[in-house]
């Protein structure tokens, strides 16, 4: 039976999945940009393996993305630190207990180009996605949440999806954006095309049709979504740049500088949730949740995303606390 989608704070998501990765039956597919076995984490990684050593099927892929991130450092075969060693290590554990793990990225020369940005674990069939947890200490420490729904049929599609994924990462090529019904809901994804985004454009759309607009992500919205809210009423919530590390800091203040846009979000612990509340004329209220940034540099960089578009009432007010809660 379906439940009704529950929003996870990341500290409750880890619990929470990792616990129910040890009570697996038959199927776990974990997918993150960035991955790292910490104290925040460990939970979470340890499940993974003791899980396919009782025999059940754990697929987990992240993005070499991981390296950067961590480390400094893009290529896994190429460099030997504290950190990569950690990686390295974690990395040898998965094949050992017999998680069938994937390094993802390895064909994209350029470090922020076809990334993998899309985080899900799946668990027989519970879903854990349509948020943007990675799965290390700060992505712990960030304002995020993941949405936990068990529906056997959703996690049937996103683990066809994951195959779909890895073999156009191994085959070096991208495939185009897509969405497909689920319910009353649409799944949309990013195939990791240039400047092929459905989710990109799905905002655009509905941010044009609409009467008001309440934005949530890291970054300042750029491009032709940033021009569609300046004409719409909007409440936008990203980081000031003093939140950010380089060369996010920069991305923040380049986007804040050639959009003109502002932000209602002053606390300094770091926002990276992504989310956009639609009002339309009609009185329908209609959430987009998931991995995208909302900018248009994700976009032209052919990065692969997932979302979910929902009328939820359920799902609307538990983002609209979502908001409320980063206020206070």
């Amino acid at each position: 039976m379906a439940s009704s989608p529950k929003l996870l704070l990341p500290v409750a998501y880890v619990s929470d999945a990792a616990k129910h990765i040890r009570n697996a039956q038959s199927r776990v597919s974990f997918l993150s940009m960035v991955v790292a076995d910490d104290l925040k984490t460990d939970s979470l990684i340890d499940a993974l393996s003791e899980t396919a050593q009782r025999g059940v099927t754990v697929e987990a892929a992240a993005d070499v993305f991981t390296y950067t991130e961590l480390g400094g450092f893009l290529w896994p075969t190429r460099h030997r630190s504290t950190q990569f060693k950690l990686l390295k290590r974690m990395g040898k554990e998965f094949s050992k207990s017999g998680v069938k793990f994937t390094w993802l990225g390895r064909s994209h020369s350029f470090i922020y180009g076809g990334r993998t940005h899309i985080k899900w674990c799946v668990v027989d069939d519970t879903v854990y996605s349509f948020g943007g947890v990675n799965l290390y200490k700060a992505g712990i420490e960030n304002y995020d949440y993941m949405f936990k729904i068990t529906d056997k049929a959703l996690a049937d599609k996103l683990i066809d999806e994951y195959h779909r994924l890895a073999r156009a990462d191994a085959g070096g090529y991208a495939y185009r954006s897509h969405s497909f019904k689920h319910g009353e809901d649409i799944i949309l994804i990013d195939g990791g095309l240039v400047g092929d985004s459905i989710i990109y454009r799905r905002a655009c759309k509905l941010a044009s049709e609409a009467t008001n607009v309440v934005l949530v992500s890291q970054y300042c919205p750029t491009g032709k979504l940033s021009r569609i809210l300046k004409r719409t009423k909007t409440q936008m919530y990203f980081n000031q740049p003093s939140n950010a590390a380089s060369p996010h800091n920069f991305a923040i203040w380049f986007g804040m500088a050639i959009t003109g846009n502002k932000t209602l979000y002053t606390k300094s612990r770091y926002l990276h949730a992504k989310f956009m509340l639609f009002d339309m004329p009609d009185g329908r209220r209609i959430a987009l949740t998931g991995s995208h940034n909302l900018s248009s540099a994700g976009v032209m960089l052919g990065t692969r995303e997932i979302a979910l578009q929902t009328e939820d009432p359920a799902v609307i007010s538990q983002l609209e606390a979502f908001v409320e809660d980063i206020q206070r």
